[in-house]
């Protein structure tokens, strides 16, 4: 079975792009400047960001839905990323060395099956997971701080 992982689009982060510090906290978000790698992922590009980089911290609304579900948490943003990542078959490195937390949805927002893995077995459990016919979507997370990564989907 075929999936696609993607990027978040960078339409609803442009606006906070060269901001001071000051107008960032006023929207509850902060600047850092990436120091190592891996440490900053970038929920764009699905990447981690170079040291040197500027990455934007800020809440993000994964899981919009009316449901119980409904959650949101701190992800980063690289500073200036224009292009979201989208692959087929492919698991980008950001994920490969983490422990993930795979989340299966149905298409109501309801979660149908859950499980954690290491990224670099996360190709078997998307297959697994998707395998289900109630399943409409995945949301992959990283386990240890628990905030989204991304988005995949059957293709």
């Amino acid at each position: 079975m075929d999936f696609r992982i993607q990027g978040l689009s960078p339409e609803p982060f442009l606006d906070l792009y060269g901001r001071c510090d000051a107008d960032l906290a006023a929207r509850n978000a902060k600047r850092y400047l990436a120091n190592a790698k891996p440490g900053f992922p970038d929920r764009i590009e699905l990447r981690d960001v170079e040291p040197g980089e500027s990455v934007i911290l800020v809440n993000y609304t994964h899981q919009p839905a009316n449901t119980p579900y409904r959650a949101s948490h701190a992800i980063f943003v690289r500073e200036c990323a224009d292009k979201a990542y989208a692959a087929i078959n492919e698991i980008p490195i950001v994920l490969q060395g983490r422990t993930i937390s795979l989340r299966a949805f149905d298409a109501s927002h309801w979660l149908v099956e859950a499980d954690a893995c290491s990224g670099q077995v996360l190709d078997v459990l998307i297959r697994q997971f998707l395998s289900n016919p109630a399943v409409e979507y995945l949301q992959a997370h990283f386990a240890k701080p628990g905030c989204y990564a991304a988005r995949i989907d059957r293709v």
